[in-house]
């Protein structure tokens, strides 16, 4: 998702640094997004010299301290606790003093991502959706003690960026995974008690509740291991047994079936 960030950043005219640990994963991201440029030109969305121009605006990272001289950081790595803390940790020491640092987590609390910074009142949850270049929906999380000041920033920046903001309070799983990851895992437990076959399943609900995907394609999409994940957020955050992720699901995650991205989940991906 971190580069699908940056692409609608570059595109709403913000100068960006795409950071990750590697330099492939910094290629494949730029590679990623000059596709998605490429298609919009083709659809005459955009012109090849606009094209240019936001490429132009995105320049590559491997090191968290070129966050030196940035106004907002927007961290998009695994959906991990300790890794969103070191990372924030280490952008607490490196970044302007007047930066916001905001977070893409999908579930994870930002009170608690804040309490490992010296900036807690500067840290906010920005929840993009995937794909983000077609999604216009971010929840914007307040923790404990972000300020009136800094909501109002993220969200005049999110409406910059050609998306819906919408205010959302600091409770595991916010409020659309808090409702999704639910009703995916539900259906997950149906397909285990042998009520339907996965393509009755997703055909159930596309056709009857009008979901453009059903709910194990939209899993196989987002990945097993992160509906796992989630799932395990909203069973600890809340202690309530509803929340308790179906067995199946584990066992898809433990086999290494994680969906799309490793070409079998719930579907075959060739």
């Amino acid at each position: 998702m971190g580069s699908g960030i940056a692409q609608v950043c570059a595109q709403a005219g913000f100068n960006v640094k795409l950071n990750d640990m590697k330099q492939e994963a910094c290629e494949r991201g730029i590679a990623n997004i000059t596709k998605n440029l490429s298609r919009n030109v083709e659809k005459a969305r955009m012109t090849e010299e606009e094209k240019s121009q936001v490429l132009g605006r995105i320049q590559s990272s491997l090191d968290l301290k070129d966050a030196h001289d940035v106004d907002i950081v927007i961290e998009a790595a695994v959906e991990s606790m300790k890794i969103k803390s070191t990372i924030f940790k280490t952008l607490d020491e490196v970044a302007p003093k007047h930066a916001i640092l905001a977070s893409n987590t999908s579930s994870l609390p930002i009170t608690e991502i804040a309490a490992v910074t010296n900036r807690p009142e500067q840290v906010i949850g920005m929840h993009f959706m995937n794909p983000v270049p077609v999604m216009k929906l971010v929840e914007i999380i307040r923790g404990l003690a972000t300020t009136d000041e800094v909501y109002r920033a993220v969200e005049d920046m999110t409406v910059k960026l050609s998306k819906t903001p919408v205010e959302v309070n600091d409770f595991p799983g916010f409020v659309a995974n808090r409702i999704l990851m639910p009703m995916i895992n539900e259906a997950i437990f149906t397909l285990q008690d042998g009520v339907a076959t996965k393509e009755a399943i997703d055909e159930v609900m596309k056709l009857g509740m009008n979901h453009p995907m059903g709910p194990l394609e939209l899993a196989d999409f987002i990945g097993l291991d992160t509906c796992l994940y989630i799932m395990e957020v909203l069973h600890e955050g809340f202690g309530d047994s509803k929340y308790r992720p179906s067995p199946l699901l584990r066992q898809y995650v433990k086999a290494g079936w994680l969906g799309k991205k490793t070409g079998r989940g719930f579907y075959e991906y060739n």
